[in-house]
């Protein structure tokens, strides 16, 4: 695969799971278990997400 295909799919695919787990812990926090008890899953998906950078970043940006 090239490298702008592989750039333009995992930014795309990236991106839409950040946006995913993002809106998942929003509605999880604003909700019924509020930010106290959706402060676990926050975190959770902070992490989630930044792994999920780093790998785009270690797989399609960096020059190996």
């Amino acid at each position: 695969m090239s490298y702008m295909v592989k750039l333009i799919a995992g930014l795309t695919g990236t991106g839409f799971l950040c946006i995913f787990i993002g809106g998942l812990s929003q509605s999880i926090s604003s909700g019924f278990a509020g930010f106290v008890g959706g402060a676990p899953f926050m975190l959770i998906a902070i992490l989630v997400c930044g792994m999920a950078v780093y790998d785009f970043w270690d797989e399609c940006v960096r020059k190996k």
